[in-house]
């Protein structure tokens, strides 16, 4: 017999385990279910034979690690039961960070949740009437006191929006849109495939770089059941161009009569200007060229949770809610309330206590000021060589993609190469993720919020130090 055979014979059964006197008081001190505990056990059986396999263990050490198996249970099941989504310093500078869950909510959207989240809360149901109400009918009291005669209806997020828009009024018919406007965005989201899920038919127009106001006119027929415009919030078409602004396809579109939507993507309630982040267009304005339906998501310079809006002109936003698409693309409780919330912020002219807003308007005075104190705490760290270092920062969430804005960070030299030191800060608690900067590991200080330095400061010792948990092939990749 080998070696690995007689180790594998040495592993108890699943009977001894769950019938063992510890393991069984086990049980009972953390209120465990016997399922449960099997799946631990299961997991800590898999992982010891691979440790088998592998020549990891011998005899002697086997019976140490089964001795008393309730430790190795302990750690499996914590494991088992171990969060993947946790906190991450965002220090990329990118403020939409798409893959780190885009803007982080203000302090009064997440108390609003974790204030009813666990309640019951009249999310369906008129209270003065008693009779069932709207879901959402407070979103758009809020947005009509913000934009006077919008009515908005939400999803769960732009693309489904987009879909929802194309399904109402194109079903069936053809919707006309720019050649050059057919992008992919993030995520594989194409234009064309998403109008073809809402049972449209594309009709293309013009150049990928030349469309005019007469190749929509010629290609509007009987079948036309929507004139479509797509922002470019992510790209840009340099050079020899040439679109239709939005005022002349609504033009059109009144004159034929035919619905005029634009798909904005990252829709903004404020002007941007003023903060250097270029001339991404204000909903209000947009709204304000007659067209009938904006689409855009809530999470991206709106600074809210995920989130689909559809804003516009009231009758076309009904034909919309009526739609029973509606209902199965519809949010949940927890996204109502954050958007309730940060809309208050907005009405009340609380800019900075949105995030996404409060970091996109950060002068880079107060950035540096920021950047040299952290230099300076990480200096403190032994092994740790970090220097101030003007950055461009990015506004992320395909908003403003030619603009950069400036910033300051801390560049991070370690005995570590720079590319090993962002792999174990990133497996830290909490993760960290910086950019790497001409081989150098950078933090940028834009995207930092409350307690961020300090946190930083706990990752790097993390990442120096012997013990680190480490990351699993999952959150590795």
């Amino acid at each position: 017999m080998s070696q690995t055979d007689e180790l594998f014979r040495r592993l108890p059964r699943m009977n001894e385990i769950l019938e063992d006197r510890e393991v069984r008081q086990w049980i009972v001190t953390e209120d465990l279910s016997r399922d449960f505990v099997r799946r631990a056990a299961d997991a800590y059986l898999d992982h010891l034979r691979r440790e088998i396999v592998a020549g990891q263990l011998d005899g002697a050490q086997l019976e140490a690690r089964l001795a008393p198996i309730v430790a190795g249970l302990t750690q499996a099941a914590a494991e088992l039961l171990e969060p993947r989504l946790r906190r991450v310093v965002n220090g990329t500078g990118v403020v939409v960070h798409t893959n780190l869950g885009r803007s982080p909510w203000s302090s009064a959207a997440a108390a609003r949740v974790s204030e009813l989240a666990t309640a019951y809360l009249n999310l369906e149901y008129d209270l003065p009437s008693g009779s069932r109400g709207g879901r959402d009918r407070p979103i758009a009291r809020l947005f009509e006191r913000l934009l006077p005669g919008v009515d908005v209806a939400v999803v769960n997020n732009n693309a489904a929006a987009v879909l929802l828009v194309l399904n109402t009024f194109a079903q069936g018919r053809e919707v006309v849109v720019s050649r050059g406007q057919l992008v992919e965005i993030g995520g594989s989201f194409r234009i064309p495939e998403v109008m073809e899920k809402g049972f449209c038919r594309l009709r293309e127009v013009g150049t990928t770089n030349r469309t005019r106001i007469e190749d929509f006119r010629q290609a509007i027929g009987p079948e036309t059941g929507l004139l479509l415009a797509v922002h470019p919030s992510n790209y840009r078409v340099v050079g020899f161009t040439e679109s239709v602004p939005l005022h002349q396809l609504v033009d059109l579109g009144r004159d034929a009569g035919v619905p005029v939507v634009e798909d904005l993507g990252s829709g903004n309630l404020v002007e941007l200007g003023e903060f250097g982040v270029g001339s991404d267009p204000v909903l209000g304005q947009r709204l304000s060229s007659g067209v009938d339906l904006v689409t855009f998501s809530g999470d991206k310079l709106l600074g809210g949770p995920q989130a689909g809006f559809i804003a516009g002109k009231p009758d076309a936003v009904g034909l919309v809610r009526d739609n029973p698409l509606h209902r199965a693309l519809r949010l949940g409780k927890a996204s109502f309330l954050a958007i309730e919330a940060t809309l208050i912020e907005y009405l009340a002219g609380r800019l900075d206590a949105i995030p996404t807003l409060a970091m996109l308007r950060r002068e880079p005075e107060q950035l540096l000021v920021r950047a040299k104190s952290l230099a300076m705490s990480l200096n403190a760290i032994d092994g740790v060589s970090a220097e101030v270092l003007a950055l461009e920062s990015r506004v992320g969430g395909g908003a403003a993609p030619e603009i950069a804005l400036e910033s300051w960070g801390a560049a991070v030299a370690t005995s570590l190469a720079p590319d090993q030191l962002a792999h174990r800060l990133r497996c830290a608690e909490p993760a960290l993720v910086g950019r790497l900067v001409k081989d150098r590991l950078v933090i940028d200080t834009r995207a930092l919020i409350e307690g961020d330095e300090e946190r930083i400061n706990a990752a790097m010792r993390q990442a120096l130090g012997v013990e680190l948990a480490g990351c699993d092939d999952e959150s590795a990749g």
